[in-house]
């Protein structure tokens, strides 16, 4: 069996090196109980390019294969598979990117997201100063409507509305462009025996989870540990929360005629605040630990895009919770439209960072379940 050269650039010939990695891993099946990537890699003698990009987001970058295995360097083979499945996970959210000259966005996408927020976050303010009289900018404003005496409802419906459903119809696209790309047909999708395995195991993150025993990740280092598991939760249930907050909050103004800003105690600040503070903590707690996790098992070049949605994530939720502190001060009306701003950089790069991940991997996880016996 011949070895992976460790002289290689491993963006150089990614499907390469992860086929080689998959046949070497295939023969050997040590680390089969570890994630789901094993057991759909068991079901196939040979790999395509549309099984590595399944597989590779069927990879949760847990690492616990690369610390276990007996061919990883300084062993010939120089086998190192979280690197090389992250190196086809990172190339396939550009090839399946819709519409398709957005996917160069990906390249460089740390700056392109820091870039789009900047702008975002400089026109937002600019407008809002240049537009707006400072007699209302920088006076209390207080009671239903005191958001919309800074910025008009009309002006953040329109902008907001638009930018948001743009992202959801690129990443519904990009869900389908993979899901058939690699395979699946329509059909399958409502498949009620795998919907429900595959929600279960996104719900949980089971697979972070390091198998049966539940000892979590090797993660940042070859230690066990639940951290990112965790951390991950926060995050995901966070941004659900502040999703479902504001979709609660849409009920109100529209159902019932119940203007924004709404008490402390009220259902849309109540939810909101509680995942704001999940969107603290988790994406806070797995930068911290980015940045102290061995490199070996990554790809140095994909750091400025998780980077990016972490610190993205973490400064929405931030400035969103300084603005609900503040919202009956002078300072709202400048902490408001920095909190817009950096909404919308969030809505503008969605479908063109990180944040496509949960999407892939998503469907990796139903074609997984699909697959069980």
């Amino acid at each position: 069996m011949s070895s992976i050269d460790p002289t290689r650039n491993p963006g150089q010939d990614a499907l390469t090196d992860a086929r080689q990695a998959l046949q070497i891993c295939n023969a050997c099946r040590y680390c089969e109980g570890y994630c789901a990537v094993f057991p759909a890699m068991t079901q196939r003698r040979a790999f395509s390019d549309v099984d590595l990009d399944y597989l590779a987001n069927l990879c949760h970058g847990c690492r616990g294969c690369y610390y276990s295995c007996q061919y990883a360097p300084p062993h010939p083979f120089h086998l190192n598979l979280p690197r090389v499945l992250a190196e086809v996970r990172g190339n396939s959210y550009a090839k399946y990117a819709w519409p398709g000259p957005l996917a160069r966005l990906f390249e460089h996408n740390g700056l392109v997201v820091s870039l789009a927020v900047s702008l975002s976050l400089g026109l937002v303010l600019a407008l809002t100063v240049l537009l707006q009289d400072t007699g209302v900018l920088f006076a209390p404003q207080r009671g239903p409507g005191s958001f919309y005496a800074v910025i008009p409802h009309g002006v953040m419906v329109a902008v907001a509305g638009t930018t948001f459903g743009f992202a959801v119809l690129a990443l519904i696209m990009g869900f389908l462009r993979f899901w058939t790309g690699t395979g699946g047909s329509l059909r399958q999708l409502v498949d009620p025996r795998a919907l429900g395995k595959a929600v279960s195991d996104i719900a949980t993150l089971r697979n972070l989870g390091g198998g049966a025993e539940g000892e979590g990740c090797t993660y940042p280092d070859e230690a066990f540990s639940n951290k990112r598991r965790w951390l991950h939760h926060f995050m995901m249930y966070g941004f659900l929360l502040c999703f479902a907050a504001t979709c609660v909050g849409t009920i109100y103004d529209y159902g019932f005629g119940w203007v924004a800003p709404y008490s402390w105690y009220s259902l849309p600040v109540v939810m909101g605040t509680i995942g704001g503070m999940g969107l603290l903590i988790g994406p806070g707690g797995l930068l911290a630990l980015k940045f102290v996790a061995d490199p070996e098992p990554g790809v140095r070049r994909q750091l400025g895009m998780d980077v990016a949605l972490l610190a993205l994530l973490f400064l929405v939720s931030l400035t969103g919770l300084v603005l609900l502190v503040f919202r009956e001060t002078p300072a709202m009306g400048i902490l408001l439209a920095i909190h817009l701003g950096f909404v919308l950089g969030l809505f503008l790069t969605l479908p063109y960072g990180k944040f496509v991940h949960s999407i892939y991997r998503g469907a990796a996880l139903l074609k997984a379940a699909l697959e069980r016996p």
